[in-house]
C-alpha cells in the first residue's frame, strides 16, 4: 500500500477551520492561475527556483508515509542572504478581505515547505513568503516572516501528531475489515453461470491494474460479480477504496443492496453513498451561508467529531443514516458524505465525481492513486454523459430580464452589475450579428474566439467582486445562473482541442455559443487512470470496441463478453422485414405496423411494451392503434411525465393479467432502461424502428468527425447510439431463470449484416425472419403453444 500524502491535502484535513462559505472559492480557472504563476516566477529574476519538488518521509502507527509537494518557489534574501520559500496564490477578493482560516492555510502550506527545505539543505534560519495575485485588479501583495528551523519542525510535528491519530483510527478499522475479508465466502452459497468467470476477470483485472470493458446480460449478477471480487481484493491487494460510479438512482440501490448483503455476511465495510449536494442539503440554495444556515456557520470546527462518529457507529452510510449524523452534529449533509469518505472501503456515486471537470472530488482524484478503483456501472451512458460533461454552452435569451430585475431591487452598487451584463450583452451581439446579417442561422468553426471569451471572463471577474456584499434574494439568483453559466464556459475553454467544436447559432430571440465535445475519449481516459484500473460494464455494450475506443485507450484495456445465462429456448427474436419506418415511408406502413402489433398482443393475454423512436411517432402509431383496435387496452407515455405519472404507466404491468395491456413508450427513455418487470409482468417488447436519432447539427457534427477520424460516422453518430436504445429496450423482456417472451423489431434494416452484425448473442441465437403476418402469426403460435405446454412455464 502506497502511503502518501499531498501537502496541500494535508493542510486542507489538519488546518482548515470556521465556516463553510461558498462565497471565498476562487473562479478563475486553473489555466489562468498556472499562468499567473509561470509570470511570477520569471519576473521573480535569474536566481528564483521555480517548482521545487520537496518531501519528506514520517513515521505513523508505525508505518512509513511520505507527505510531498512542490514549493511555488525558492530564493534568496537580498538584505539578510536568508533563503526565501515563496507560495503562491490567486484570487479575485483583496488581499485585507481574506478569511482567517484561508491566510491560515497558506501559512501553513508554505512553512511546511519551510519545514522540508530547512532539513533538504541544512538551514536554521528560514523566511517565509506568501505573494498574493489579485486576478481582478492585478495587484500583488507579499507579505514574509522569519522563522527558525526549530519553530517550523515543531509546528510541522504538532500537525502530524494531530494526523496519526486519524492513521491510526483508519488503520484500525481496515485491520477489522481485512479479517473479516479474509473469511468472506460469496453470499449466495453458489454463483449463478457465467458469474464466477466474470467474477474471476474482475480480480485478473484489478491485479493487473488493467482496464476491462465487460458486457454482462441480464441475469448474470454483474453487481455482486464485481463488488464481491473488488471486496476481496481490498485485502489481497492491499488497496484503500473501491468506487462504485453509476449513472442513475437504481442502480445505486442495486450497488447498496449487495454492499448490505456483505456486510450482513459479516464483512467489516464502510460503504457511503455520495447524494448531490442539491438534494440532500438541509439548507435551499439561497440559505447557504455561513448567516443564514446553521449547518454552514463553523462548520470545520464540529466535522471531524461528526465523522468520528458515524464512520465508529456505521457500516452502511447511506442518505438516510448520512442526514440522522449530520443533524445530530448539525454540519452540512453534503460536505459532510464528502469528509466521511476518506474513512470508506466502497463509495457509491455518479459518473461525475470521476469524470466530471467541474465537479470531480479532488481529494481523491487530484492524482492518480494506485489503491484505489472503479467500477462503472451501465457504461453504455458514460460516452452521451462525458460529451455533456465536457461541453458548454451560453446564450443571451434570459440577460434584459436579469437586467431589468437588477434595476428594480435595492442592491448595493446594481449599477456595476448592470454594466457587466451590458458588456455581456454587448459580446453576443457583436458575436452574432455578422451571422444573422448573412442570412445565415449558425456557424460552426474548430477554434474558440479569443476577443468573447475575454469578455465572459471580464464578467465572472466583475460578478464575482460585486456579489459579496449583495442580499441573496431571487434575483440575484438569476444573475448567479449566468454567472455559472459563465464561469462553465471558461472552464471548458480550458480543454478546447481538435475534438471540439464551437457553434454560434442565432435566431430572432437569441444568440446561443456552444463549446461542443464530440470525442471525450482522452479525458476519461486520463480520468480512469486516477485508480489502479477499472471494470466497465453493461448488458448492452454491442459492439463492444465502440465502447472502447470512445472511454479509453484500445492499446491499454482488454474485452469480454459473457454469454446470456438464460435458456435461448426462452426468447424469441422476430424480425418482420416487410415494414419499412423510413421518414418518407411511415405513413405508407403504418397500416402494417399496427396490425403486426396487434397480431403480436393477440398472440396470448399479457402485458406488452411497444417502443418508438419519438414522441411524435409514438402517439401517431398510437392513436392510429387504438382507433383500429378500440377493443383492446393501450396507453401511452407522454412527454415530461412525473414520478407519479411514471409509476401509473408502470402500474398496468400486473402480474397473472387477465386482459392484455400494451403500453407504448419512447425508445431511450424512462421506460426504456432501468425498470424490472419480471416474469408475467412483461411477456412482449416491440420495437418500430431502429432507433436512428434525429437528424441534429450535434448528430451531423460527431458524423463529419468520425468520418474524418476513422471513417465510421453514421456508424458512430447515428447507428450504434440508436441501436444501443433498441438493445436496452429489448432488455426489458427477460429479467430472471424463468421468463418466457418475445422480442419484434419491425424494420427491414434489422435484417441487414450492417444490423445483425451488432445484435448480441442473446437475441441472435434464437432469431426468425417473417415477411408477412401470416408468417408472423405462426412464428407466434409455435412459440406460445410451446411455452404454454411447458409446466414449468410462469405464463402456462
Amino acid at each position: 500500500m502506497a502511503n502518501r500524502i499531498g501537502v496541500r491535502e494535508f493542510v486542507e484535513f489538519e488546518c482548515k477551520s470556521g465556516s463553510l462559505d461558498e462565497t471565498q472559492n476562487s473562479q478563475h480557472t486553473a489555466q489562468e492561475g498556472a499562468r499567473i504563476h509561470r509570470q511570477l516566477q520569471k519576473a521573480a529574476g535569474p536566481h528564483y527556483e521555480a517548482e521545487v519538488a520537496l518531501k519528506t518521509t514520517v513515521l505513523l502507527n508505525g508505518t512509513e508515509w511520505t507527505i510531498d509537494g512542490r514549493a511555488d518557489g525558492v530564493d534568496v534574501d537580498d538584505n539578510s542572504g536568508l533563503t526565501v520559500v515563496d507560495e503562491i496564490k490567486t484570487a479575485e477578493d483583496d488581499f485585507a478581505d481574506l478569511t482567517n482560516d484561508a491566510l491560515g492555510r497558506y501559512w501553513a502550506q508554505v512553512a511546511i515547505y519551510g519545514h522540508f527545505l530547512c532539513a533538504d539543505r541544512d538551514l536554521t534560519q528560514i523566511i517565509l513568503q506568501l505573494t498574493y495575485y489579485q486576478t481582478t485588479t492585478k495587484k500583488i501583495t507579499r507579505t514574509q516572516w522569519p522563522f527558525s528551523a526549530a519553530e517550523l519542525t515543531e509546528y510541522f510535528e504538532t500537525l502530524v501528531h494531530d494526523y496519526e491519530s486519524w492513521i491510526i483510527f483508519r488503520d484500525e478499522l481496515r485491520e477489522k475489515r481485512d479479517a473479516s475479508i479474509k473469511k468472506l465466502a460469496f453470499p449466495f452459497g453458489h454463483f449463478r453461470p457465467q458469474q464466477r468467470e466474470f467474477a474471476a476477470a474482475v480480480y485478473k483485472t484489478i491485479h493487473t491494474s488493467q482496464r476491462l470493458f465487460v458486457q454482462a446480460p441480464t441475469g448474470t449478477g454483474k453487481t455482486m460479480a464485481t463488488l464481491f471480487p473488488a471486496v476481496k481484493a481490498l485485502r489481497g491487494e492491499k488497496m484503500n477504496r473501491l468506487f462504485y460510479l453509476t449513472a442513475k438512482e437504481s442502480t445505486r440501490h442495486s450497488a447498496e443492496e449487495a454492499c448490505q448483503v456483505l456486510i450482513d455476511q459479516g464483512a467489516q465495510l464502510r460503504c457511503i453513498t455520495l447524494t448531490a449536494k442539491d438534494k440532500i442539503s438541509f439548507c435551499p440554495p439561497e440559505k447557504r451561508t455561513p448567516e443564514t444556515c446553521p449547518y454552514y456557520k463553523d462548520y470545520y470546527d464540529r466535522n471531524k467529531d461528526a465523522v468520528k462518529d458515524m464512520v465508529s457507529h456505521a457500516h452502511m452510510m447511506n442518505r438516510a443514516t448520512i442526514e440522522k449524523y449530520a443533524r445530530t452534529h448539525t454540519v452540512d449533509p453534503f460536505e459532510f458524505s464528502l469528509d466521511a469518505a476518506r474513512f470508506a472501503d466502497v463509495v457509491i456515486c455518479d459518473y461525475n465525481y470521476l469524470f466530471d471537470p467541474l465537479v470531480f472530488l479532488q481529494r481523491f482524484f487530484a492524482q492518480s492513486d494506485p489503491d484505489q478503483f472503479f467500477l462503472v456501472d451501465e457504461a453504455h451512458n458514460l460516452i452521451h454523459r462525458a460529451r455533456d460533461m465536457y461541453s458548454a454552452v451560453l446564450t443571451n435569451a434570459h440577460l434584459a430580464t436579469v437586467s431589468r430585475h437588477l434595476t428594480k431591487t435595492n442592491f448595493h452598487n446594481a449599477k456595476e452589475a448592470r454594466n457587466a451584463l451590458r458588456q455581456l450583452r454587448t459580446a453576443f451581439t457583436e458575436i452574432g450579428q455578422p451571422i444573422q446579417e448573412s442570412g445565415q442561422e449558425e456557424v460552426v468553426t474548430t477554434a474558440l474566439n479569443p476577443d468573447f471569451n475575454r469578455r465572459v471572463a471580464r464578467f465572472c471577474d466583475r460578478i464575482h467582486e460585486w456579489l459579496p456584499t449583495q442580499p441573496r434574494t431571487p434575483q440575484l439568483e438569476e444573475l448567479l445562473d449566468v454567472y455559472f453559466d459563465c464561469i462553465t464556459f471558461m472552464r471548458i475553454s480550458e480543454f478546447y482541442g481538435p475534438q471540439y467544436r464551437t457553434v454560434v447559432e442565432v435566431d430572432k430571440k437569441a444568440v446561443q455559443v456552444t463549446l461542443l465535445c464530440l470525442d471525450p475519449a482522452p479525458f476519461i481516459n486520463d480520468s480512469l487512470h486516477k485508480g489502479r484500473g477499472a471494470v466497465l460494464f453493461s448488458a448492452t455494450m454491442s459492439p463492444l470496441a465502440y465502447y472502447q475506443e470512445l472511454l479509453a485507450d484500445p492499446t491499454d484495456s482488454l474485452l469480454y463478453q459473457l454469454p446470456s445465462p438464460f435458456p435461448a429456448q426462452h426468447q424469441l427474436v422476430l424480425i418482420q422485414d416487410n415494414i419499412v419506418t423510413t421518414y418518407k415511408r411511415r405513413a405508407a406502413n403504418e397500416d402494417r405496423i399496427v396490425t403486426a402489433l396487434a397480431d403480436f398482443a393477440r398472440a396470448k393475454i399479457g402485458n406488452y411494451l411497444v417502443f418508438l423512436p419519438s414522441y411524435s411517432y409514438l402517439h401517431q402509431i398510437f392513436t392510429a392503434f387504438t382507433q383500429a383496435h378500440p377493443d383492446m387496452a393501450a396507453f401511452e407515455q407522454t412527454n415530461g411525465m412525473d414520478a407519479a405519472a411514471r409509476a401509473d404507466f408502470l402500474a398496468h404491468f400486473a402480474p397473472q393479467p387477465t386482459v392484455t395491456q400494451i403500453g407504448f413508450a419512447v425508445l431511450g427513455g424512462s421506460f426504456g432502461e432501468g425498470i424490472d418487470l419480471p416474469a408475467d409482468r412483461l411477456i412482449g417488447v416491440a420495437v418500430v424502428g431502429v432507433g436512428l436519432p434525429g437528424l441534429s447539427l450535434r448528430n451531423n457534427l460527431l458524423k463529419e468527425y468520425f468520418d474524418a477520424q476513422r471513417g465510421t460516422g453514421f456508424t458512430y453518430a447515428y447507428q450504434l447510439p440508436g441501436l444501443n436504445n433498441v438493445l436496452q429496450a429489448g432488455g426489458r423482456l427477460i429479467r430472471g431463470m424463468q421468463d418466457q417472451g418475445v422480442i419484434l423489431l419491425l424494420d427491414e434494416r434489422f435484417g441487414e449484416r450492417r444490423y445483425q452484425q451488432y445484435l448480441p448473442v442473446s437475441w441472435t441465437r434464437n432469431m426468425q425472419r417473417v415477411h408477412n403476418d401470416q408468417q408472423l402469426q405462426t412464428a407466434l403460435d409455435a412459440f406460445w403453444k410451446e411455452h404454454t405446454d411447458d409446466e414449468n412455464s410462469p405464463h402456462a
